[in-house]
């Protein structure tokens, strides 16, 4: 009986205008977001080794004699675009092109957005988008009047007055109608994956394609969540229209509205400095310490190399000819240990603004991310860009490995430059290391980092459909 009033809802499904318009958006979105943006994607793969190569010559022509200054970039650590971008672009275009390693801390390159800021005005197309906002839209209209039509109608009193369980018209009716939608969406995504392997995707490396299929699966699951979702709306309510309206109007709150409100209240409890401001600080606090450690060698020099004369306007002054006397020693004796000491309070004070701003960024993130995850649009979002190496954790690893990297170089070059003793150490005598390759996350860590997104998504589809049965079973039909 199960098997026949789910053939009745799959040719009920299939007649309608709404699985047509789920035909024409599954063959054409799919499979055309995925090949526009693997094409974006070598395109950024071009331009990241371009600007390896740029990198590389500008570090051959630095002269070897000469020492870098305070916010001169010795290297840059770039970020190498990730080929699963082509799912959901996530935050590969906002994340900093390259990080530049300078002795006064960490600065910041271009993201993406700099060279073509008008085409995200609107906002990007990729299958994350498709996904969460055009399906689960979809979802909705195939669910809306799933029991609110027949109830309409007069056909569901008919029908359940044959003696036919209840929990098997809704399961029919569940059933029937998600398999009608996620046919046509798996054969779309598998012709759009075709279509990308065929351009030179690497789809079959081990560390993409359980990805892949990871994501595919909690699309499905998603999915489902609007279609419970559909479900218990078209339960509650008597009429079809009024079904309609309540549905589009939690689809707009669930999916536009709620994940963005989230963050931007975050931003109102807990407001942080910005990235800029932390690192004028640092430049600041370093040409303080150079103003003290000047004056305090100018008087050293003067003491030992000077000779006063007085000038036209009768102002006594002081002419040193720095490095050319014979107390050079005796100077760099003086200033060494000097120079030292404001160098660790340099670094306590830098790693402290670093510590309190890492703090309250995590905060405010946090607070945002716990508000957004009211809806599971924001679930399936932090989990389908972790899965794809665009999300919070590649953030995280880039920029933990730019902190690892400069800590390598300030062991390595930057302690050793001394800008007020005359024995200072050339440009050519420390080796600047090229930075190590950014470590990808395994698939388990992936899913442990996102278990929370996980068992949120599968809690909603259980609670939502669980609530329709429930309500169904009640209902006076």
């Amino acid at each position: 009986m199960l098997l026949t009033l789910i053939q009745k809802e799959i040719m009920h499904h299939i007649l309608s205008v709404r699985f047509v318009a789920l035909l024409l958006m599954c063959l054409l979105l799919v499979p055309l977001t995925l090949h526009i943006n693997y094409s974006n994607y070598r395109q950024n793969l071009l331009d990241y080794q371009e600007a390896i190569k740029l990198a590389n010559t500008e570090e051959e022509e630095v002269n070897p004699n000469s020492l870098p200054e305070p916010e001169e970039e010795v290297s840059k650590f770039f970020l190498k675009p990730t080929p699963l971008s082509v799912f959901a672009n996530g935050l590969e275009s906002v994340l900093p092109s390259y990080l530049g390693m300078t002795r006064n801390g960490i600065t910041q390159g271009p993201d993406a957005l700099i060279a073509s800021p008008l085409s995200y005005l609107l906002g990007h197309l990729d299958f994350l988008f498709v996904i969460g906002t055009v399906f689960s839209l979809l979802a909705l209209l195939f669910t809306f009047d799933a029991v609110a039509g027949e109830r309409e109608a007069g056909t569901l009193r008919i029908t359940l007055a044959n003696a036919l369980p209840r929990d098997l018209f809704l399961w029919s009716k569940l059933i029937g109608g998600y398999l009608v939608f996620v046919v046509p969406f798996l054969v779309s995504f598998i012709f759009g994956l075709l279509l990308i392997v065929w351009q030179g995707f690497p789809l079959g490396e081990s560390d993409i394609f359980p990805r892949v299929l990871s994501l595919t699966l909690v699309s499905l699951l998603y999915i489902a969540v609007f279609f419970a979702i559909g479900t218990v709306i078209s339960i509650y309510l008597d009429s079809a229209k009024t079904a309609l309206i309540v549905a589009f109007t939690v689809w707009v709150f669930a999916v536009l509205i709620t994940p963005r409100v989230g963050f931007l209240a975050a931003k109102l409890i807990a407001p942080t400095r910005t990235p800029q401001s932390i690192y004028m600080e640092k430049a600041a606090m370093q040409e303080d310490f150079n103003a003290v450690l000047k004056k305090e060698k100018d008087k050293i020099v003067s003491q030992l190399e000077g000779e006063e004369v007085i000038d036209e306007m009768g102002r006594r002054m002081t002419i040193v000819i720095p490095g050319m006397g014979k107390n050079a020693e005796k100077i760099n004796k003086h200033m060494g240990p000097l120079e030292e000491e404001y160098r660790l309070k340099f670094q306590n004070h830098s790693d402290e603004l670093d510590r309190d701003y890492k703090r309250e960024t995590e905060r405010q993130e946090q607070i945002g991310e716990t508000f957004s995850r009211i809806t599971p649009t924001s679930s399936l979002i932090y989990l389908a860009t972790n899965l794809t190496q665009t999300g919070k954790g590649k953030r995280r690893d880039y920029l933990q490995a730019g902190d690892r990297y400069w800590d390598r170089l300030d062991t390595d070059v930057f302690s050793k430059i001394s800008d007020h003793t005359y024995n200072r150490h050339h440009h050519a005598d420390v080796k600047i290391t090229p930075p190590s390759p950014l470590e990808t996350t395994t698939l388990g860590e992936t899913f442990r980092r996102s278990a929370v997104d996980a068992l949120l998504l599968c809690c909603f589809a259980v609670v939502l459909t669980t609530v329709a049965f429930l309500k169904f079973f009640r209902s006076d039909i």
